[in-house]
C-alpha cells in the first residue's frame, strides 16, 4: 500500500509499505480521509521533535521512520482476534493516543500527562495511507447524520473539546480566543455550546468573518485597534474570565495575561515553536492563573462527535481542499507551510 513516510527534517517520502494487519484487540481501518494539520507541518519543518529518532517509544516500541498523520477517518475493514464491537463497515474516529495505563497520571484518568504517550502519526504508523490498525476499544462509531467529511475534523474538534474543559468554562462566562484558526474556531463553537459569551482575536480576516459566522460574540484584529482595549470595553472594562490562547505566536500569551480579568485564567492549548516571554509579576499581582492543555482523552471524542452530530459544531467550514495522497508532498504541505496562506484545513484522502 501506498504511505507518507516522515525520515527526519523535510524529508517526507511516499512509499510503498506492507499492508499492515490486525493483532489481538485491534482493527484495520480504511482511510476516508487525514487531515494535514499545523503539528505535522512543525514536525517537518523543525523536527525531529515530537517522533523520536533515536530511542524507540515504550509504549509502541516504534521510531522514525513513521507514516505520519493523526486526523483520521476511517472504514473498518477487518477484525482482529476478539474484537466485536466496531463491526466491519463501521465509520469510525479514533481517540489517537496511546498511554501506558499503568502510571499515576493513567490511574488518575489524566492520560494526556502518561510520560510514555504516544500518539498516532508521531510513536506509531498514521493515517496518510491507504489503510492504519489501531485498537478496537479507542475507536468512536460515528452516527448516520454526521458525515465522513464533517468527522475528518473529529480530532482537532477533540483537541478544542479537552482545552474547554480544562478551562471549565460555564454559562455566563466571557472567553477571549486568540487565533481563530482551526482548533480556535472549534473551541469558539464548544464554549458557545456551554452558554459562554465569546471573543475571537485574530489579525486574519478570514478568520475573524468565520468567526462571526459560527456565532463569535464580537471579532478583535489587534492590528486594526487595540485588542486588550477592546476586550476590556467588552467586558464593561474588567476583561475576560477566561483568556484561551490558540495561537501560539510570541507576544500572544503577553496578550491573553494582559487581557483576562483579575483573577481570571489564561489557558495555553497551542505548540509554540518560539519562546514567548512576558512578566510574571503581571501573573503575581493580578493573581491570574495560567495552565496548558495537551491532546484529549476518550471521552473528549465522544464530546466532540455527539457536538457534530447535534449541530453545535460546523466542522465543513474549516475544509479548505481535498486532495490525494500522491499530491501531499508538492501540494498539500507548501499551501499549508505558506505565510500567506488561505486555507483552514486540508484533507487527503488515498482513493
Amino acid at each position: 500500500m501506498k504511505a507518507l513516510v516522515y525520515h527526519g527534517n523535510k524529508d517526507l517520502r511516499l512509499e510503498t509499505v506492507p499492508e499492515p494487519k490486525p493483532g489481538p484487540g485491534q482493527v484495520k481501518l480504511d482511510i476516508e480521509y487525514c487531515g494535514i494539520c499545523a503539528t505535522d507541518i512543525e514536525e517537518y519543518l523543525y523536527g525531529p521533535v515530537f517522533i523520536s529518532s533515536d530511542s524507540p517509544n515504550p509504549v509502541t516500541g516504534r521510531k522514525m521512520p513513521l507514516t505520519t498523520g493523526h486526523e483520521v477517518v476511517a472504514t473498518v475493514a477487518e477484525l482482529g482476534h476478539g474484537v466485536t464491537d466496531p463491526k466491519v463497515g463501521d465509520r469510525v474516529v479514533l481517540n489517537g493516543v496511546l498511554t501506558c495505563r499503568t502510571c499515576r497520571w493513567c490511574r488518575l484518568g489524566e492520560t494526556s500527562q502518561c510520560p510514555s504517550m504516544a500518539a498516532i502519526g508521531f510513536a506509531i504508523d498514521g493515517g496518510l495511507a491507504d489503510s492504519v490498525v489501531w485498537p478496537a476499544e479507542q475507536t468512536v462509531v460515528l452516527p448516520a447524520n454526521v458525515s465522513s467529511k464533517e468527522a475528518a475534523l473529529v480530532e482537532p474538534a477533540s483537541v478544542a473539546v479537552h482545552a474547554v474543559r480544562r478551562s471549565a468554562a460555564s454559562a455566563g462566562d466571557r472567553v477571549a480566543v486568540i487565533g481563530a484558526g482551526t482548533v480556535g474556531l472549534l473551541a469558539l463553537q464548544a464554549l458557545k455550546a456551554q452558554g459562554a459569551e465569546v471573543f475571537a482575536v485574530d489579525t486574519r480576516q478570514m478568520s475573524l468573518d468565520l468567526a462571526a459566522e459560527l456565532g463569535a460574540d464580537a471579532v478583535v484584529n489587534p492590528d486594526a485597534q487595540d485588542a486588550r482595549d477592546t476586550l476590556a470595553e467588552l467586558t464593561e472594562g474588567i476583561g475576560p474570565d477566561i483568556v484561551i490562547d490558540a495561537a501560539g505566536a510570541a507576544t500572544t500569551p503577553e496578550l491573553a495575561v494582559g487581557s483576562v480579568r483579575r483573577g481570571g485564567l489564561v489557558l495555553l492549548v497551542a505548540i509554540y515553536t518560539s519562546t514567548p516571554r512576558f512578566d510574571f509579576n503581571s501573573l503575581v499581582a493580578a493573581e491570574v492563573r495560567m495552565a496548558g492543555s495537551l491532546a484529549y482523552g476518550q471521552e473528549d471524542v465522544e464530546e466532540a462527535v455527539r457536538l457534530i452530530a447535534a449541530g453545535q459544531m460546523k466542522t465543513l467550514p474549516l475544509v479548505s481542499d481535498v486532495i490525494r495522497l500522491d499530491q501531499v508532498i508538492e501540494i498539500g504541505f507548501p499551501r499549508m507551510i505558506s505565510p500567506d496562506k488561505d486555507i483552514f484545513r486540508i484533507l487527503v484522502t488515498p482513493r
